[in-house]
Parts: C-alpha cells; sequence; structure tokens
C-alpha cells in the first residue's frame, strides 16, 4: 500500500516531505488550509480530529507507526520500520525498475532540446539544453510516456544569407575545406564589418532571400555549411552519450511555410503592417509578432509555426516540452498563444527557460568572438579527470584503458551535474574550476559512493541476497539512509511535474552523505551477527542500485571501479 493513496475527508489531502524529519516521513497541512470549510474553531482542533479518524484507519496502520500534531496544525505521519524492510526488498527485487511509477502510460511527449546553430562550433551556451532536456526525456520515458526528441537545429535564417556574403567576399578556401572554426572566423568578421560599412548587412539579407527562392550557388555553399557542422555535432554528441530521436532543422519546415502564412490570413489572425506580415495579439497582451518580412522573407515565427503543426499532426503529442534558454521566453509566449488563436489543439505547451551562461561582464556573443567552445570544456574536463585517477589509490589497479575510460565517464559526468544540480532557471556564471569541480556536491562524490558500494558487495560471495532481511533495531545512521532512500519514486515523479532534474540531484546527494556516513563508522562485513550483516548488505544494494538509477535518469555514468 502506498501512503499517498490513503483519501480521508477530501481529496487534497496532499502529503509531502517535510524539510526536518524530526517532524516525521510525511506531512499535511490540509487542516491549516480548510479548517474553516468544515466549521472548526482553529487549524489545531480541526488536525486533531483529522489525526484521530486517521488513527482509526486499518490499512494506515498497517505502514505508519505514529501520527501526531504538530505547530498550528500540521498532521505528521512516522512510518514503521516493516514498511522501511519491505521497501529495502522493493528495490532488490525491482532494480533497475525501481522508482518508475508508471503514470504515462497511453501519453505521448515532445522534447525540443539542444538545438544547436548551423556554421557555428558547439557553445557552452548549448550544453544547458543538451544537457536538461535529455534528462527531461530520460525521466519522462521512465515514467512510462512515449517520449520523441527533437533536436530543431538552426540551419536557416537571415544569419545564412549573412555567411554566404562573408564567404564570396572572403573565402579563400574550397566551400567544403572549410572547418566549423574557419565559418565561425568568417561570421565574425562580417559583423565587424557591418560597423564600418552598414550596407554590407543589407547584402546579406538579399543572400538569404536568394537562399529562400532557391538560387543554386546559395543552396551549394548552405548545404555545405550544413555538412560541415553535422560532423561537427556529431562528435560532440558521441562525447556527451548523447543521442536524439529526431534532427529535423528549420529548413525541414521550408515548403510548409506558404500554408502557414495563408491559413494566417484566412483566419484573420496576420494583418499588414509596413508591407510586412504581422500576428496582433488580442488587447496587445503580447508585442506583435512577424510572420512575414516586407521583403518577402519568413522569419523564425513562420518556421516555429509549421514545426508545431507537423509535430501535432505527426505525433498527436499530449505535451510539447520546450528546452530552449529564457532569452527566447517572449518569442515561445508569441508562439504558443499563435496556436491558440489558429485553433489547432489542445495540447498543453512548456517552455523549459533555462538560464544563460555568464561571463562575469555579462552574456557571451558569437558576434563578437567570445564563445566557448564545449569540445575545449569536455576535453579539460576528461583531462583533470584523467589525473585525479592516475593519483588515486583506487586507480593504480586499473589498466591504462580503464583509466581512460573511467576518465571519460568522471570528467564528462562532472560537467553535466554541475549543470543539472542546480534549477534550469539559474544563470551559471562560468568559471573553469567551478564547472570541473570534482569533490563536494558533484558527480565524481556520487560515482565514487556507488563504487564504494560496489567494492563492499564484490567481497561477499553470494550475487543475491537471502529472501529474510530482518527488521532490527536500526541504528541512527541506517535509519536516517532508509528514511530517505524510500522517497525516490515519488522525487522522479516531482522531478517530471516540475520539469526539474536538480530535484534527483539533490535526492541523491542527501542518499550518498548519509551512506558513507554510515560507512565510515559502522563495519558491514564484520558486523557482530548474520542477521545484521545481511541487513547492512541489503542496504549498501539498495543505496548502488538507487545511485545507479537516478545517474541513469541524469544522462551520467556509474563506474563499476574508480
Amino acid at each position: 500500500m502506498e501512503i499517498r493513496k490513503v483519501k480521508v475527508v477530501a481529496s487534497d489531502l496532499v502529503l509531502e516531505f517535510p524539510e526536518d524529519e524530526r517532524f516525521g516521513d510525511y506531512s499535511a497541512n490540509f487542516a491549516m488550509r480548510r479548517w474553516q470549510d468544515f466549521g472548526f474553531k482553529n487549524p489545531r482542533e480541526f488536525a486533531n480530529f483529522l489525526a484521530k479518524k486517521l488513527q482509526k484507519d486499518k490499512d494506515l496502520a498497517k505502514i505508519v507507526s505514529k501520527i501526531e500534531v504538530a505547530g498550528p496544525g500540521f498532521i505528521n505521519f512516522f512510518l514503521k520500520k516493516e514498511f522501511f524492510i519491505e521497501e529495502l526488498k522493493r528495490i532488490l527485487k525491482e532494480k533497475n525498475k525501481y522508482g518508475s511509477i508508471i503514470i504515462g502510460k497511453g501519453k505521448t511527449v515532445v522534447i525540443d532540446y539542444s538545438s544547436p546553430n548551423i556554421a557555428k562550433p558547439f557553445g557552452i551556451g548549448h550544453l544547458r539544453s543538451t544537457i536538461i532536456g535529455q534528462a527531461l526525456y530520460n525521466i519522462y520515458k521512465f515514467l512510462g510516456f512515449k517520449c520523441i526528441g527533437d533536436n530543431h537545429f538552426g540551419d536557416w535564417g537571415t544569419q545564412f544569407g549573412k555567411l554566404i556574403c562573408a564567404v564570396k567576399k572572403w573565402g579563400e578556401k574550397k566551400i567544403g575545406d572549410y572547418s566549423i572554426e574557419d565559418l565561425e572566423e568568417l561570421y565574425i568578421k562580417f559583423h565587424k564589418e557591418i560597423e564600418k560599412n552598414p550596407r554590407i548587412e543589407e547584402e546579406g539579407r538579399e543572400w538569404f532571400k536568394k537562399l529562400e527562392e532557391g538560387d543554386k550557388e546559395a543552396k551549394k555553399i548552405w548545404r555545405a555549411f550544413v555538412k560541415i557542422s553535422l560532423k561537427e555535432f556529431t562528435k560532440i554528441y558521441k562525447l556527451l552519450g548523447i543521442k536524439i530521436d529526431y534532427a529535423l532543422g528549420e529548413s525541414f519546415y521550408e515548403e510548409m511555410l506558404k500554408d502557414i502564412i495563408k491559413e494566417a490570413r484566412e483566419k484573420k489572425i496576420a494583418i499588414e503592417s509596413q508591407g510586412a506580415l504581422i500576428i496582433k495579439y488580442p488587447h496587445n497582451e503580447l508585442p506583435p509578432a512577424m510572420i512575414l518580412k516586407s521583403d518577402g522573407a519568413t522569419t523564425y515565427l513562420t518556421r516555429d509555426l509549421a514545426t508545431v503543426k507537423y509535430r501535432l499532426k505527426k505525433w498527436k503529442p499530449d505535451l510539447i516540452i520546450y528546452e530552449i534558454g529564457v532569452d527566447q521566453e517572449l518569442h515561445l509566449k508569441q508562439l504558443f498563444r499563435a496556436v491558440e488563436l489558429l485553433g489547432w489543439d489542445k495540447t498543453k505547451f512548456f517552455h523549459v527557460a533555462h538560464g544563460l551562461y555568464r561571463k562575469t561582464t555579462g552574456k557571451f556573443s558569437t558576434r563578437r568572438g567570445e564563445t566557448i567552445h564545449l569540445e575545449e570544456v569536455l576535453k579539460e574536463a576528461i583531462l583533470r579527470a584523467r589525473e585525479i585517477v592516475q593519483n588515486s589509490e583506487t586507480g593504480r589497479g586499473l589498466s591504462e584503458e580503464e583509466k581512460e575510460k573511467v576518465a571519460k565517464m568522471v570528467g564528462i559526468g562532472a560537467v553535466k551535474y554541475n549543470d543539472l544540480s542546480q534549477h534550469y532557471s539559474k544563470d551559471i556564471v562560468f568559471d573553469w574550476e567551478k564547472i570541473l569541480n570534482l569533490k563536494g556536491n558533484s558527480a565524481p562524490y556520487l560515482q565514487y559512493t556507488f563504487v564504494r558500494c560496489q567494492s563492499v558487495l564484490r567481497k561477499v560471495k553470494f550475487k543475491t541476497l537471502p529472501k529474510k532481511i530482518e527488521a532490527i533495531d536500526f541504528n541512527l545512521e541506517e535509519e536516517d539512509i532508509l528514511r530517505e532512500i524510500y522517497k525516490f519514486p515519488e522525487i522522479v515523479q516531482e522531478a517530471a511535474e516540475r520539469f526539474s532534474p536538480n530535484l534527483i540531484c539533490n535526492f541523491i546527494f542527501d542518499l550518498a552523505q548519509k551512506y558513507n556516513f554510515f560507512y565510515d563508522l559502522h563495519p558491514i562485513l564484520k558486523a557482530k551477527t548474520e542477521e545484521l550483516k545481511i541487513f547492512r548488505l541489503a542496504l549498501t544494494m539498495a543505496v548502488a542500485q538507487v545511485l545507479k538509477n537516478s545517474l541513469n535518469l541524469l544522462g551520467i555514468s556509474a563506474p563499476e571501479k574508480m
């Protein structure tokens, strides 16, 4: 029986984990919110009434040892030792599936993430979208949703007209011989030239118009940009261990744009303005948004509307998640509202508006040549992790090949966790030391805890524990682990509901700390009794399993040795 399924007076009796474990394993503030509705004098009186009623519930009595009222009217629940033992057995039985509450059966979610720009190196700015998006994909899939990842990379727009113009003016190589760094340099040069010759920007626009009209030379150069870029992106995704189901760039929707414009006109949500076509939102709730420029070129919004229509028709999703930076917040509000005005679908949309990587002086800018290339960060992380593995006691028993493999797991894991452990809305100031921190609240610390568990388990003869795990008198450290580990399924569900992988990070860091504290104080293999040894091995096995499941959801590897 799951305690959250208990219904008493009303269906909105929500149970939460108290911040202070002295106040139980679950807590409810229902009495404080609804005491007047039921005619009580104050919240505490209502809480006492509810507590007495709950204490008579036979099903609840099987798993709850104590119910008490605290403060102005909180109702606190303390779980029985038998509950924790049963949960321990459940973890060992379900293994990799533990924590997967199937709430998404029959539902489809589309996740738009990563979306790097063609003809630009994979910058640190796209790291957040890539790894947060992948973590959300993993979490929703774990909960039974049909997940579709769509890498909507930027391969269309005025910037390509500018780059074609730059290649035509200053290019000294055959188009197929350019590297992505060469293309970035040309893009930067173009914007520096604008300062001296503003007319050149108009030339860039003219080249994009030619591209949209199917000009053969423009198309040939553009296709080369795409080929060069995809080769670069594949290399980065391999390093990160990322696989995205679809890679449909903006250009994929080119043939659909005329129909979008036609429908917007027919439904009278688009009007002419100074030669352009704009969506004017009712009551000026949002600034007008352009879907057709005065020169006949389309915009991001036009292409994004076509993307939405394609996704609705092809996948019929219940939810579409856009994992895109906070600087696109207005654009996505305009997009979502335009979809409503067009009357296309009742699908839910959510923008995971992640904060930006910043310098101490502000935002990075490709135009000014200030990008931090992601490949540099990842290689530096692996290099630093390699030094740590090389110098560690446990690393001495590893072969050179194993050291390389572990260094990659640790380095890449450190970069991912540094990001995922913070709420997506938070800006991250770029700091080499912080992003590559391999100590404290970090992936390497969690990976080390997993390896520590595995090291203990390798020393026992049996691969699976005996079924008989007794509800012994737990010591304080054991109880702390048990009162933490059972939360995992609900933490995963909450992470999905709030689009917040950092909740899983918070949880496993707390769990790892509690296990390491226990490990330092109490013998496992040399426990006083066989019964106690079996229990502590079960506890170790369960911690290892939950750490592994959590790291998998975050897209971080769990090495067997380190």
